[in-house]
């Protein structure tokens, strides 16, 4: 295998599970929904103050719950059962978006509403982003699982190319609540999807035995972040996704206002510049469940969404930056996918969840800090600059990334194969199923 081969992973294979079909075409219709609620969403706090620095706020209460709890979310997908828990989370997420839909159809939403429930969405995605990151294995094993990441970006870019265009023709024509709306019927989908799965097919990870005090709780935790620490390649991709999502994917914060300030093109625009950013997304993911992964992939990503926005932030003509962010987008997913591949081929399943969390505390919880900075920037400077600066970081982050990757070791950057990595850390107490003494199953388990 080449030296910098992830995954050999074609085609649509991660598809001929059954249970993963369900997944996939339940989360399909959900985050067409959510993409609309997210172009909603900033459309809705920009009507109300007209502040970009208030979508930077938003960010922090979106966001910052996962950056303080992520970590303990990890201990949820790797201690409970995923399914169960993912159905919960949901749920939390449909309840928040019809109560958006109500506040918005009554006209008596302030921005504070939208705060508060930004914040319980927050605390939500802490627990559902490594559980539904970790769950993908449990689908479709490890055989099939960079595949299932590579069609997960797929999708997720296939409604971010529809959600937005929808969303910005609807709020046109009938205002923002519709899309708020469609939001919280469409995650029925997802809930109909796991209830059809065959639970025999599933493959659980190892369970390990949930901490009853805080000390377990942290030692459980510290588990996670030695073997992020340890492992070159995990640690390579953990910190390039927390720079560039710091700097440099902040399209909700800085678009709204380039679209409405600088480039005078409305919601309309505005959605539709999310949608071109969705589509070079989707294409790039394509690439990747087809043609499999490298590594070197998600510093070459990295590059093409630094200079994207670079570009973006210095030309201030609608059409050339629909292209711009064509391309910003096929890097962005890039990188995303690439990395979450070397992750999830790397870890061993025991600790998953764990380290999986790692990765999304560091994505997601990162948000509110770039949203700030850049936020502020956006409401002093102006959004080109902004969005100029993000990305300059982003391409220093990703030149740096590349002398980084030739400095490991051959082992670490080479191919990456699917075998069982035993764990390395002592706390992890994997439950012997056939022993004597080990709890009920029913449990702790689907």
């Amino acid at each position: 295998m080449n030296r910098h081969s992830i995954s050999s992973a074609r085609g649509l294979s991660a598809l001929s599970h059954r249970n993963y079909r369900l997944f996939f075409g339940g989360q399909l219709v959900s985050l067409i929904g959510t993409w609309m609620t997210a172009v909603a969403q900033s459309w809705l706090i920009l009507q109300l103050t007209g502040n970009p620095f208030d979508l930077g706020l938003l960010t922090v209460f979106q966001f910052g719950p996962v950056l303080i709890l992520g970590l303990f979310g990890g201990l949820v997908a790797d201690g409970l059962p995923k399914r169960r828990t993912l159905y919960v989370t949901q749920t939390v997420a449909m309840g928040v978006s019809l109560l958006l839909f109500v506040l918005a159809a009554t006209h008596t939403v302030q921005v504070w509403h939208v705060f508060v429930l930004a914040t319980i969405m927050g605390i939500r995605n802490s627990v559902d982003m490594p559980t539904r990151q970790a769950f993908a294995v449990e689908m479709v094993g490890r055989e099939d699982v960079g595949n299932a990441v590579a069609l997960n970006s797929a999708m997720f870019n296939v409604a971010r190319i529809i959600g937005p265009a929808i969303a910005g023709l609807a709020i046109g024509a009938f205002g923002i609540s519709i899309a708020f709306l469609i939001d919280a019927l469409s995650f029925l989908a997802v809930l109909l999807a796991m209830f059809l799965m065959t639970e025999a097919d599933l493959r659980p990870a190892p369970r390990f035995i949930r901490p009853t005090s805080a000390g377990e709780v942290f030692t459980n935790l510290a588990d996670g972040l030695r073997y992020v620490r340890r492992t070159g390649m995990v640690l390579l991709a953990i910190t390039l996704i927390g720079v560039v999502a710091t700097f440099g994917i902040n399209f909700s914060i800085l678009i709204p206002p380039l679209a409405a300030n600088v480039l005078h093109v409305g919601a309309s625009g505005y959605g539709f510049l999310m949608a071109a950013s969705g589509l070079g997304s989707l294409l790039a993911a394509l690439a990747i469940a087809f043609g499999g992964t490298r590594a070197t992939r998600m510093l070459i990503g990295a590059i093409v969404l630094g200079v994207a926005e670079i570009l973006i932030g210095g030309i201030a003509n609608y059409g050339v930056d629909l292209v711009l962010m064509f391309a910003a987008g096929a890097g962005s997913i890039s990188m995303m996918a690439t990395a979450n591949t070397v992750i999830q081929l790397e870890v061993p399943d025991e600790l998953r969840g764990r380290v999986m969390a790692v990765y999304t505390t560091v994505f997601a919880g990162t948000s509110p800090i770039g949203g700030l900075l850049l936020g502020a920037v956006a409401a002093n400077a102006g959004a080109s600059e902004a969005i100029a600066i993000g990305g300059a970081v982003s391409l220093v982050a990703a030149l740096l990334g590349i002398i980084w990757y030739r400095r490991l070791p051959r082992s670490a950057a080479g191919s990456l194969t699917l075998r069982r990595r035993p764990a390395a850390v002592s706390a992890v107490r994997v439950l012997d199923q056939a022993g004597p003494g080990a709890p009920d199953p029913a449990g702790v388990r689907d």
